[in-house]
């Protein structure tokens, strides 16, 4: 599988493709109704927009699972050669747009922000992050290769990897939690109590769920059920852009494998860069269960 080099706009590294489609994600036109489902890479995002469309459908699967995940919530920034890109297939999109998203708070289009649309952002510990998203690189052609696991983490800990900085990315959004049509969630939480977190981001967006719909969501977005659902494993995704023949998008869904990658030289410098990037924040995260 060949993998596509990194290109930059606005300082930050993104997919080629991706760069080549900028000007059309930032001139994009969010609409009232819209919500976003933002993330860092691997940090739950597929779970939160299944949760969402779940939620919006009162926890009735036979209306989600009219479509993959991918076309249900399409991905903003995404731009591939030879299919028309994401923010062409939104403009064409009637009704309520769930929208996902990874760029940081302060590159969202302009119009989320003037039309006050819902955000949900999910925050993962960066450990995690960072195992997942070195995987998934192996997997997705638009990535550069990854290479070794210990240059990988380097880079991804100086910011040049897709997205740019983990640490930058979750504080961009840290800032803002308090803007009413902003939820700020951690991924661990949602791991430790999902129903919680489901009624969390139903109250969020003013959607009354009865006991048996939110005990249906909970089930349906488990994270067994959802890695043996081809609509949200991404089984249905062309082979050529996303080989799970390396490595499963949906690897483990845990709290602190990490622990089963990191050496412990490699935990004791990430440590480092944590409190160096987390001081002057109150933003904790929680690394193992």
């Amino acid at each position: 599988m060949a993998h596509s080099p990194m290109k930059y706009v606005k300082g930050m590294p993104t997919e080629g493709p991706f760069a080549e489609n900028w000007m059309n994600v930032q001139n994009f036109q969010a609409r009232e109704d819209d919500v976003m489902i933002n993330t860092y890479p691997k940090s739950g995002t597929t779970w939160a927009c299944e949760i969402v469309d779940l939620i919006f459908n009162a926890g009735d699967s036979k209306k989600t699972d009219r479509e993959a995940i991918y076309e249900r919530v399409p991905f903003l920034e995404l731009a591939m050669a030879n299919m028309p890109p994401t923010t062409q297939i939104l403009d064409n999109m009637k009704g309520r747009r769930l929208i996902k998203s990874h760029l940081p708070a302060e590159l969202v289009p302009k119009s989320f922000w003037e039309n006050n649309c819902k955000i949900i952002y999910v925050a993962r510990n960066g450990k995690d992050v960072a195992v997942s998203y070195y995987h998934f690189h192996k997997t997705f052609s638009l990535f550069p290769d990854p290479g070794p696991w210990e240059s990988f983490l380097e880079r991804y800990m100086e910011g040049e990897v897709a997205y740019g900085s983990w640490s930058d990315h979750v504080k961009s959004w840290w800032k803002i939690r308090q803007q009413s049509h902003v939820l700020f969630l951690f991924y661990e939480d949602m791991l430790q109590d999902p129903k919680h977190a489901i009624q969390q981001v139903a109250d969020f967006l003013k959607q009354d769920l009865s006991h048996e719909a939110l005990n249906e969501i909970q089930r349906k977005t488990s994270f067994q059920a959802m890695k043996e659902n081809p609509l949200t494993n991404y089984s249905t995704f062309p082979n050529s852009i996303m080989d799970q023949s390396v490595t499963p998008f949906m690897r483990k869904g845990i709290c602190g494998d990490w622990k089963n990658n990191f050496t412990v030289a490699q935990s004791e410098r990430f440590d480092e860069y944590y409190r160096r990037e987390m001081s002057g924040t109150d933003l904790t995260f929680c690394f193992s269960e």
